[in-house]
C-alpha cells in the first residue's frame, strides 16, 4: 500500500514550501521525506503526518482518516 502524498497536496492547493512555512519543520527534510520512495516500513512518519494537519488546518486524525480513504493505493 502506498499513500500518495503528491495528490493530496494538489487537492489541498499546498505545496511542500507552504507545509514547511505553515508547519515549521523545514524544507529540505519535508521533500526528502514527501519524495522518497515508501516502503511497506516507511509509508508515512508523525513528523509529516503532524506538518500535513498544520497546513491543512486539521488534526492529524482527521488528516490520515483522509490519506487511508482517498489517497492510499496498491504498490502494483
Amino acid at each position: 500500500m502506498r499513500i500518495d502524498i503528491k495528490a493530496y497536496l494538489s487537492a489541498k492547493k499546498l505545496t511542500i514550501y507552504k507545509v514547511a512555512k505553515k508547519s515549521g519543520y523545514g524544507y529540505t527534510t519535508l521533500h526528502k521525506s514527501f519524495n522518497k520512495q515508501q516502503t511497506s516500513a516507511t509509508s508515512l512518519n508523525l513528523r509529516d503526518l503532524d506538518a500535513l494537519a498544520q497546513a491543512s488546518q486539521q488534526s492529524m486524525w482527521e488528516v490520515l482518516r483522509e490519506l487511508e480513504e482517498s489517497y492510499l493505493s496498491d504498490d502494483d
